[in-house]
């Protein structure tokens, strides 16, 4: 889930987003949004989305106003995630449940689509040289898929935004 929320405080909308808990096996201490795999009782993926991060936030559905999806991403782990934008109550208050999340965050969507505070990035490992997206911010290293995810974001916003001026 890509909760946008606005807490009124001029900053303007911020995305939510956890580190996730330093003990897990997989990705453990990388940022993410809350969110996790489908389950046969989970009736679509937006149910799904919407569950995994009231279980790992405490963000409750009723809270959450779904827009839509914006394009499937594949992580280098093979994970295939399909990503929800919702607005978020600004009253909503987190509760990361310790056993996934370490913490959770708001970096301001506006600092989030500038491209000037991307980095591409190279990656050495066992197989071939990787190049990903990074957005360093206040401390935190936001990377790969979920930083994909953002640019994805960004670029259908700034797009939109193009069409709508033009």
């Amino acid at each position: 889930l890509c909760g946008l929320v606005d807490r009124g405080d001029g900053a303007g909308w911020r995305v939510i987003l956890t580190r996730r808990a330093d003990h897990l096996r997989r990705h453990p201490g990388q940022v993410a949004f809350p969110g996790g795999r489908v389950d046969p009782e989970d009736p679509t993926p937006e149910s799904a989305a919407l569950r995994e991060a009231e279980e790992e936030i405490g963000l409750v559905r009723d809270h959450v106003d779904l827009v839509g999806a914006i394009d499937p991403h594949e992580t280098v782990t093979g994970y295939a995630v399909t990503p929800f934008v919702g607005f978020v109550d600004g009253a909503f208050a987190p509760r990361p449940d310790p056993s996934e999340v370490a913490e959770v965050f708001e970096p301001p969507l506006a600092f989030l689509m500038d491209p000037a505070n991307r980095v591409r990035q190279l990656r050495q490992g066992p197989g071939p040289t990787a190049a990903y997206w990074a957005m360093p911010w206040e401390g935190r290293y936001i990377w790969g898929a979920t930083a994909r995810m953002l640019v994805s974001l960004s670029d259908r916003i700034a797009a939109a935004t193009r069409e709508r001026a033009g």
